[in-house]
């Protein structure tokens, strides 16, 4: 026991003349978490161990056996350190990942959703256009269907004519989960169908109508569904899972659990709860110290008079807002188990501001046809090429909050990040519909009306307004 206790207080002198020779940094549970002993450390303490050990002058030097076996030693010795430190890592949802994040999201009972398939569909407009129309847009969410009840969405807006009536464009399933890995070899599960409930799809419904009662939608525009939708399988990335995580709440009642789930319903863009008077949150220092019958979760108030907060939710583009399968009723059915009893929620739908860019764009090293501006411009390779720049103004909009202005100085990073843009010039950012600063009440109204923004005028949103993108490529031009 004696020289237990001599070999243990010999080891603090050890680790001094170490520290001081290798100067190595901290290790072990710091305040910025766990850090793994370095390597360099752990042989030089296996160096000092032996001359502790076995005198000082033991052969330790480069090609020495102890050396050799000291320094496999330390490799396996780090490997466990580097295993504890990921042991330790996975206890806590900011530096968790894999099965440990997974763990941890399944105490908070949010398990890791399933991601949604996507692929690709060929519309086909058949027939002639009406007197006086010379396209027809497919927006972006134009809502599909299968047989089977699958709901489809695009993501790329296309333009039909009588030139070019064909399209293809990618397309997402409304809802997540591997069941939506749609093959077109099951009729069932072949996408063929419009969704007459959704408003996108007005102009085919109007050409329908105008070549008479009974004209299916399908007739207008046909669905060609000839490649199987993958990605359904797939849950959500560590670092999308992480954020989710974060943002869960660890009590009851409170604006942000009902901010949570109604952010996971799909069709969510976002969402913002709204609870002007405190009626939801329970955490007051007054909380638990006074008489429910008199004072109900916060300030005083008639008990027989309903207490209302706001959820403002921003729907995607393929969301369909009304009905009874809408989303104002799947977020309301959300969240009925979640909000107080007595305490009604009114669930709005953000005012959507449209914006568009229009600019000049200097390209290189992108094959192009030659030809004049405009045939180079409505070339097959340019559209696509337009189409990639767009995709990226989109990515940027999309994830914009409530209120946040559209910045053309990152509408015009996005599209230099773009491999082949050497330059980007007049870019112009469109806003529809016009401000009401500067809509004319006393002339006759437009509804085309479209507010071309001053270069390097950023497009402003209130507090209660969501900016949503048009992919245009004819607004960009390769000059």
């Amino acid at each position: 026991m004696d020289d237990i206790n001599q070999a243990l207080a010999d080891l603090p002198a050890i680790d001094a003349s170490v520290l001081n020779s290798s100067g190595s940094g901290p290790y072990g549970m710091t305040d910025a978490g766990y850090l793994p002993k370095p390597y360099a450390r752990l042989v030089a303490e296996g160096l000092a161990n032996a001359r502790a050990l076995m005198g000082a002058d033991v052969d330790a030097g480069q090609g020495s056996v102890i050396r050799k076996l000291i320094e496999m030693t330390a490799i396996e010795h780090a490997r466990l350190y580097t295993l504890v430190g990921s042991l330790v890592d996975d206890l806590t949802i900011p530096t968790a990942r894999g099965e440990g994040l997974d763990r941890l999201g399944g105490e908070l009972g949010l398990p890791r959703p399933f991601a949604t398939a996507a692929g690709q569909v060929t519309l086909k407009f058949k027939g002639a256009m009406p007197p006086g129309v010379t396209e027809l847009v497919v927006p972006v969410g134009a809502r599909m269907l299968t047989t089977g009840g699958h709901h489809v969405a695009t993501t790329q807006s296309a333009r039909l004519t009588a030139a070019v009536p064909n399209a293809t464009v990618t397309a997402e399933a409304f809802y997540p989960g591997p069941e939506h890995d749609l093959d077109p070899a099951n009729a069932a599960q072949k996408i063929k169908l419009w969704n007459a409930d959704d408003e996108a799809i007005e102009p085919i419904s109007a050409i329908a109508s105008i070549r008479g009662p009974g004209t299916a939608l399908e007739a207008v525009v046909d669905i060609v569904h000839d490649k199987p939708f993958t990605g359904g399988a797939y849950r959500w990335p560590d670092d999308r899972y992480r954020s989710l995580l974060l943002r869960a709440p660890r009590s009851l009642w409170s604006a942000r659990g009902i901010e949570l789930a109604a952010s996971l319903v799909p069709g969510v863009r976002q969402v913002k709860v709204i609870d002007l008077y405190g009626g939801l949150d329970i955490d007051m220092a007054i909380f638990g110290n006074f008489n429910f019958a008199e004072r109900v979760f916060g300030s005083e108030r008639n008990l027989v008079t309903p207490y209302l907060f706001t959820i403002l939710v921003a729907p995607t583009a393929a969301a369909i807002w009304s009905g009874p399968d809408g989303l104002a009723a799947q977020i309301a059915d959300t969240i009925e188990d979640l909000r107080p009893v007595g305490i009604f929620p009114e669930i709005r739908e953000a005012s959507e501001v449209y914006v568009g860019v229009r600019a000049n764009l200097v390209i290189e090293g992108i094959p192009l046809p030659s030809g004049d501006r405009a045939t180079v411009n409505a070339s097959a390779p340019a559209l696509a090429f337009k189409q990639r720049l767009l995709e990226r103004c989109r990515g940027y909009v999309d994830r914009l909050e409530f209120g946040e202005q559209v910045s053309p100085a990152k509408i015009s990073w996005a599209l230099m990040s773009e491999p082949g843009v050497v330059d980007v010039r007049d870019l112009r950012l469109l806003r529809y519909p016009l401000p009401p600063s500067e809509i004319d009440f006393a002339g006759p109204a437009s509804a085309n009306a479209v507010d071309l923004l001053g270069c390097g005028e950023a497009a402003a949103l209130a507090g209660n307004q969501i900016a949503q993108f048009i992919d245009n490529p004819t607004d960009l031009t390769i000059i």
